[in-house]
């Protein structure tokens, strides 16, 4: 392949690549607020769980 020919197809392919990528960023970022939401929730579904645990003995002291 002759070289500009494969410079020229890299930069199309880099360019698509690009717009793939801040096309994902966007859709990331407008989507941020429902994930907050299940992080905080399974935070809280954690902290009930280990408060209804059964305690565990005391380490001696030693």
């Amino acid at each position: 392949m002759h070289p500009e020919t494969h410079l020229a197809l890299h930069r199309a392919r880099a360019a698509d690549l690009r717009a793939a990528a801040d096309a994902h960023r966007l859709a990331a970022t407008a989507r941020r607020p429902r994930h907050l939401r299940a992080r905080l929730g399974w935070t809280l579904v954690e902290v009930g769980l280990r408060l209804a645990a059964t305690p565990r003995p005391a380490a001696a002291v030693t």
